[in-house]
């Protein structure tokens, strides 16, 4: 019997373990804790025999025999991985790369320091330091095949589509990094210490870090028709796609350095974080395939509104305010649930995001270059009218890292569309920190999550003229209705024979 602290009503000894009793068989299980957290496969050893639940015979799909399975939509409280990379405390609003500080890197570091700090774990002397920047940079250029691809998107192609499509196509680049092609422990054999594997993933990880700004400069370019710059020589990192962004036909162009820097640290705090990116990057990278493909993984997974748009939803929704003075007005509608309020609160930061403190400096640096906007005003407004709220407060709903890194972009004159773009970049450095991690895990296995099957039971064949439209389906149980373009309606109007040799006559 337990007491309402949950401890027996004799003697109790702590102990790092979770002891369930399974009321179906009246078994009880003990369950070691480590890192706080349990392993779900120890579920699996609490088997009941059908008809154990009061007498009930459990459905065959629901596989009681096999063992209990642990449910998680959305992986609402799963600890999928076990990482050293990246550490969170939401309701401290914490944000450490291996250890370090978000605020005291961006302060003090720089995005390439920092990406090296991700993917090998310390931050470099000086000597190793100007080898990493030295092997990025250098593997900035873009082969000629990967240009005449981005050349053949429209003018409208999204950015992220360009962005994922040329990743992918980097992969079909690098045939000696393809583990489908060259055998499928190519990476995975740097788990053994062997130096080949490691060479050769640190070459991708150069690779991809390089070539990410390129890319993401070309994907602008070819919206605006433009032809694609080659990278330049002795420009940082950010510098060198704004150089690639931006120069047209002027003689030693160079980036404003404001602009720079603030882009350096805008990139820095979004090199790593732990979301449905890089769990698409782990996912997809545990089969083994080519780092390349995994990464076009994760920008398909940014690309996504849920994911990626929030920079892009803030100006949205700063520019349907309009000013200062429309700002009560919309948090009105906000609380009415008629408007939705963009770029406040975080899934993970119950109480402020770090990195918002952080681009708040940045929007600052940058105003006083390009001249206050706007659009400044009307999102600082918001923002202290929020803050003081108490609808808000109660909902702890302060300002994220997309409030001011949307705005940011907006000033600098950037379109809409290529903020996501702006997220993607850095986050390869935070992707293929995870991926090397995982790789040089010598437990590392593929994923396959289970699934809870609540379809229907065995059925019998019915032969197809006995068979009757169900009742009262719903419109997603058929298949739509598509309404065609004017050649189909001609095509109908037409007569024609097939390769079988049957004539058609018109359809209308």
């Amino acid at each position: 019997m337990s007491d309402s602290n949950g401890s027996s009503s004799g003697s109790f000894t702590p102990r790092m373990a979770l002891t369930v009793r399974d009321e179906r068989t009246g078994k009880t299980y003990d369950v070691p804790i480590t890192h706080n957290s349990i392993p779900a496969t120890a579920f699996s050893r609490m088997v009941a025999p059908r008809a154990a639940i009061f007498g009930q015979e459990d459905r065959e799909e629901d596989e009681t025999a096999g063992g209990l399975r642990v449910s998680d939509p959305a992986f609402g409280n799963t600890a999928a991985v076990t990482s050293r990379i990246t550490f969170i405390d939401g309701g401290k609003g914490i944000l450490r790369y291996r250890g370090y500080p978000i605020e005291v890197l961006a302060e003090k570091s720089s995005f390439l320091e920092s990406a090296y700090l991700l993917v090998y774990g310390e931050l470099p002397t000086a000597p190793k330091l100007a080898a990493w920047e030295a092997e990025v940079m250098h593997h900035t250029f873009l082969h000629s095949d990967i240009e005449r691809l981005l050349s053949s998107f429209n003018d409208n192609a999204h950015p992220m589509s360009v962005l994922a499509s040329s990743f992918a196509a980097l992969g079909a680049l690098a045939p000696e990094a393809n583990p489908s092609l060259q055998g499928q422990n190519i990476y995975a054999n740097a788990a053994k210490g062997d130096k080949a594997a490691l060479r050769l993933m640190d070459k991708q990880i150069y690779r991809c870090i390089g070539k990410a700004p390129i890319l993401a400069a070309a994907a602008y370019r070819v919206r605006q028709g433009r032809p694609f710059n080659r990278p330049p020589s002795g420009l940082s990192y950010a510098g060198t796609f704004l150089y690639c962004l931006d120069q047209l036909n002027e003689r030693e162009y160079k980036p404003n350095p404001i602009i720079e820097r603030a882009i350096d640290r805008l990139w820095l705090v979004h090199a790593d974080h732990v979301n449905a990116s890089t769990a698409s990057v782990l996912q997809v990278s545990s089969s083994l395939v080519d780092p390349y493909s995994a990464v076009a993984a994760g920008v398909a997974s940014l690309y996504g509104p849920l994911h990626g748009g929030a920079a892009e939803a803030v100006v949205r929704q700063l520019l349907l305010i309009g000013s200062p003075e429309n700002v009560p007005e919309y948090l009105e509608k906000v609380k009415r649930k008629e408007r939705t309020l963009s770029g406040f609160g975080h899934r993970v930061y119950r109480t402020t995001d770090p990195r918002a403190h952080i681009v708040r400096k940045c929007a600052d640096e940058v105003f006083s270059v390009v001249g206050r906007s706007p659009l400044l005003d009307t999102a600082l407004t918001l923002r202290d009218a929020a803050l003081k709220d108490p609808y808000f407060i109660e909902r702890k709903l302060a300002p994220n890292v997309d409030f001011f890194s949307g705005v940011i972009y907006y000033a600098i004159g950037l379109p809409l569309d290529l903020f996501c773009v702006m997220f993607a970049v850095p986050r390869v450095s935070g992707w293929l920190a995870t991926w090397r991690q995982s790789m040089l895990d010598p437990k590392k296995r593929i994923w396959r999550p289970k699934q809870l099957y609540v379809g229907e039971g065995e059925r019998e064949y019915v032969p197809i003229g006995e068979r009757t439209e169900a009742r009262d389906a719903p419109d997603s149980a058929s298949p739509s209705v598509v309404e065609h373009g004017g050649i189909t309606l001609r095509s109908k109007l037409a007569s024609w024979v097939d390769h079988n040799g049957r004539r058609h006559g018109p359809r209308l």
